[in-house]
């Protein structure tokens, strides 16, 4: 620590904002010294220390019967959606399709999630067809005008 003004020693943060000891920080991969050590202990033991954790969890210990059955059947995570829509050639199609995702929704074919991440894909493609739409007509208007 260095010393401020007063000769007393710096608490604190030495440095500057946005400027750090290390500028290049920690590489990609690197892994931390602990991690590799437990590992490294791991090693060659995998398949005993298996044994014993289910062998302890059939007796009883929920903590191992929670990690066991967290590493069995993890959270799920998003997953492809496969489902049939109408055809989406124009921005007319978007009120068609938002409703055929309400059905798909309410049958339960897609989740409410699924329907709105859906959703959230036809908005997008329906303000960037009426953008393009718009710059079609302020480019025919601009030339029309230009012309007189």
């Amino acid at each position: 620590m260095t010393a401020d003004n007063t000769g007393r020693k710096q608490r604190g943060r030495p440095f500057a904002k946005g400027e750090t000891g290390n500028p290049a920080g920690r590489p990609k991969g690197a892994r931390n010294r602990t991690t590799l050590l437990v590992e490294q202990m791991i090693e060659g033991e995998a398949e005993a220390l298996t044994e014993t954790a289910i062998r302890l969890a059939k007796a009883g210990d929920a903590s191992l019967m929670r990690a066991l059955l967290d590493r069995l059947a993890p959270p799920l995570r998003e997953r492809p959606v496969q489902v049939d829509l109408p055809a989406l050639a124009s921005p007319a199609d978007a009120p068609r399709i938002a409703a055929a995702l309400l059905e798909r929704a309410a049958s339960g074919e897609l989740t409410p999630t699924e329907a709105q991440g859906l959703a959230a894909l036809l908005e997008v493609f329906h303000k960037q067809t009426e953008l393009a739409s718009f710059e079609e007509r302020l480019a025919a208007l601009e030339a029309s005008h230009g012309k007189r």
